[in-house]
């Protein structure tokens, strides 16, 4: 039987390469998204792959949308915490809605939906929980205090989980992306890109999001059970560790 695998933010960007690519790969998928609608009925419609609507950030909104798709297709037994935001100012700026946005998105939400799935996971011992984190959780970032924070915590939270879980067979993971050819990069002058962004990575291109989609897949797989605790850096280069 197919395995159940939930992808939060699953529905645009790197989320919905990893959507399909687990798709692909044969798991039964359910994509979450937050807020646009029409990108997530066309992602839908295109991919056959269904969609459920729920904030993250919110610990009640994840365990209704978790009962949701457990009890539509099934326990989830891979997790994948992809969805994230920005609000990016100085610090001396930062307004306190965009810190806490930020942080509720892109770190909070690693525990509002994970702890939906992972008493499930260790009775039956098996789990695969793959977190994305960034470039910029591991080297900072001006103008991105909240975000480089938030990403940052994704990576301790990852190491701690891990060593948790490790003798009940489920794994732990981190995915950090550097600069990916999506919406959001896209969106970048061509200037800008071509003069500050791509002369810093060593391959002299942007990744694209089905890199990222396959190393999820990687993890995923039922015998990458010796990897855990593991930080996976895939950026061109840009940022060695």
């Amino acid at each position: 039987m197919a395995r159940v695998a939930l992808v939060t933010g699953g529905t645009r960007g790197i989320g919905a390469s990893i959507s399909k690519a687990l798709k692909a790969a044969g798991y039964k998928v359910a994509a979450n998204y937050g807020g646009n609608d029409a990108a997530a009925e066309k992602f839908k419609a295109e991919n056959a792959i269904p969609v459920y609507k729920w904030d993250v950030s919110s610990f009640e909104a994840s365990a209704a949308g978790v009962k949701q798709v457990e009890a539509d297709l099934g326990p989830i037994e891979v997790l994948v915490n992809n969805a994230g935001i920005t609000r990016d100012g100085a610090f001396h700026k930062m307004t306190i809605e965009q810190w806490n946005a930020v942080i509720g998105t892109n770190l909070g939400s690693l525990f509002n939906v994970t702890r939906q799935v992972i008493e499930g996971m260790r009775a039956r011992k098996f789990g695969r929980i793959i977190n994305i984190s960034s470039i910029n959780g591991q080297k900072g970032q001006f103008g991105q205090v909240n975000y480089s924070a938030a990403k940052a915590g994704d990576i301790g939270f990852t190491k701690a989980l891990a060593l948790e879980n490790a003798k009940g067979g489920i794994t732990v993971n981190v995915i950090c992306p550097g600069y990916i050819n999506t919406e959001m990069v896209q969106a970048v002058p061509k200037e800008v890109l071509e003069k500050s962004i791509l002369p810093l990575i060593p391959v002299n291109r942007l990744g694209e999001p089905h890199e990222i989609a396959r190393a999820v897949v990687f993890l995923a797989a039922d015998d990458a059970g010796a990897i855990t605790g593991s930080t996976l850096t895939i950026n061109g280069g840009q940022y060695m560790t």
